[in-house]
């Protein structure tokens, strides 16, 4: 498949942080970062049936499929080198727990970290 796709809301800044933060760390041509507004981040919503305004989770895409929620967070991580272990160790923390974490911080995003105005990988 080559690169993995991560689908992520480009208007949100923590969002927006968790990208910069993969940009420093993560080994070159390991992803390809799409945000949602976006008319290929469109098309993967659609294709996989959801929503198309508003991402309330990140979505990779990788050799494997598709993965969402704290599972495609920590298969993210996982593809850096430095915090592979970090991501196999989080993985024993039951789903329940994970996804539980996961959907607070994403349904509080925007009042926690705020929103910008447009998105800083062009598209």
């Amino acid at each position: 498949m080559g690169k993995s796709i991560i689908v992520f809301d480009g208007e949100c800044n923590l969002c927006n942080g968790v990208i910069g933060w993969l940009i420093r760390l993560a080994p070159h041509n390991v992803f390809e970062l799409v945000p949602f507004q976006s008319p290929k981040g469109h098309d993967i919503l659609l294709a996989q049936g959801f929503p198309t305004e508003e991402l309330t989770t990140v979505i990779l895409v990788d050799e494997l499929g598709y993965h969402t929620h704290s599972d495609g967070f920590l298969r993210i991580v996982e593809k850096i080198p430095k915090w592979r272990l970090v991501a196999h160790v989080l993985a024993y923390v039951p789903l329940i727990i994970r996804d539980t974490l996961y959907n607070l911080a994403s349904k509080n995003r925007v009042k926690w970290f705020g929103k910008s105005k447009a998105c800083f990988i062009s598209f």
